[in-house]
């Protein structure tokens, strides 16, 4: 894989320039929304049939209506024929995220106030979910697991997956397999910004559903952006993006693979080298230069700033400002920086904390924020498909004790109503 590579610097009180400057070297999302809002609309008017011209003409596949949900028999049967490897490495996946996501689960919380009554904050999964697993250019596997096995640890009842068809018409096996191995009977052969609108409004042949996960291209971002309200959703996750802060002692060679690795994501992904260090700076650059085709494109490669920071403290603040999906803090300098981080999809601290691990296998999700959400926004958890709701119960006198304010407030706001409702429990 080769990248763009371009030189910065920042000094210490300037973070937030050199973050906005970094932030520019990604390209601008592809304006779409109108395009995006026909589709939504022609599935919400159209149902099955739009879904299914909508399939034939981006997908170049024909789906009769009998085939547009796999048949539970065949998930088993991809699942059974995977390779044996691969399902044990799916396995072990499945069995990290689900211990991970299951952690993050919350008890439900009841408190006693002083008038008596209590109020219990209690957690409740989503009835139903649904999930778009890319698979247009490979299949994407470990989406499946990220998205599936955090929905069942929730407690979500049903899970519909989404992928889209080759043009023979099938979901990818390797992506059936992994839905066999994470319980998963209910997937769907459409992909795109059509089965955000078919999940978030149902078909005849699909059901809705409550929320929607997953990563995808930008097509199926602006579609989820455009369905919230209608259903809850992750986000809206662009391109992939890490920052990798090293200082003194870092090992060059290890920094130069993980930029490439995420590189991997296509041109839209935003890779960025931050240290004080200026000889780890040139070593990181020669590994990448060494591994990069000479006759390389630059216009079709991502770009990779290498940023000159004067300390570790300083490249972390910058980093904050860029709030990356992905951070790696290398070197002991830049590793005694981690506690300060703030803002970042994901946080990998240490030489063997490459990002590739988050991606497949370590047990956090690789569903993350992007394009500096990670500022305000998770990752996908179990808490994205739960909801809180608080129960309120009044034993005797609670409700006395309470209705003579609670009267007072409504009537200053012209409920009558509201007033009386409360008064009457006096009695």
């Amino acid at each position: 894989m080769s990248v763009r590579v371009v030189h910065a610097q920042v000094v210490t009180g300037d973070e937030a320039r050199a973050a906005a400057q970094i932030r520019a070297l990604s390209p601008p999302p592809p304006a779409i929304e109108d395009e995006v809002r026909a589709l939504v609309r022609a599935v919400r008017d159209g149902g099955d049939v739009a879904v299914r011209e909508l399939t034939a003409r981006f997908d170049g596949a024909q789906v009769p209506p009998e085939r547009l949900r796999v048949a539970p028999g065949e998930i088993e049967r991809a699942a059974a024929a995977l390779e044996p490897r691969l399902a044990q490495a799916l396995g072990a996946a499945i069995a990290n995220v689900g211990e991970v996501a299951r952690a993050s689960l919350h008890e439900p919380t009841t408190v006693t106030l002083a008038d008596g009554q209590r109020v219990e904050i209690a957690e409740l999964a989503v009835r139903r979910a649904g999930a778009c697993v890319p698979g247009r250019q490979a299949p994407y596997a470990s989406s499946v697991v990220m998205c599936a096995v955090t929905a069942r640890a929730a407690g979500v009842d049903e899970l519909a997956v989404c992928a889209p068809p080759g043009p023979d018409g099938d979901a990818h096996p390797v992506i059936l397999g992994a839905c066999g191995l994470c319980g998963v009977d209910e997937v769907y052969r459409m992909g795109g910004a059509q089965a955000i609108a078919a999940l978030a409004y149902g078909t005849d042949l699909i059901p809705a559903v409550d929320v929607i996960v997953g990563p995808g291209n930008a097509w199926v971002q602006e579609a989820k952006r455009q369905v919230v309200g209608r259903v809850a959703i992750d986000g809206v996750e662009g391109p992939s993006e890490l920052v990798v802060v090293a200082s003194a002692g870092a090992d060059p060679g290890l920094a130069a693979l993980d930029l490439l690795a995420q590189a991997e994501h296509g041109l839209g992904s935003l890779l960025v080298l931050v240290s004080e260090d200026g000889a780890l700076v040139e070593e990181v650059e020669r590994a990448i230069r060494a591994a990069s085709p000479p006759d390389a494109d630059v216009g079709k490669l991502p770009p990779l700033a290498l940023v000159r920071a004067p300390d570790p403290a300083t490249a972390v603040r910058l980093s904050d400002l860029i709030a990356p999906e992905h951070l790696q803090l290398t070197g002991a300098a830049a590793e005694a920086e981690s506690a300060t981080v703030r803002s970042a999809g994901a946080l990998f601290v240490g030489r063997d904390a490459g990002t590739a691990f988050g991606d497949y296998i370590a047990g956090s999700n690789h569903v993350l924020p992007t394009g500096g959400a990670a500022r305000h926004a998770s990752g996908l958890s179990a808490a994205t498909f739960r909801r809180r709701m608080a129960r309120v119960t009044f034993p005797g006198g609670a409700a006395a004790a309470l209705a003579p304010a609670g009267a007072t407030i409504a009537r200053a706001e012209g409920f009558a109503a509201h007033a009386e409702s409360m008064e009457r429990r006096e009695r």
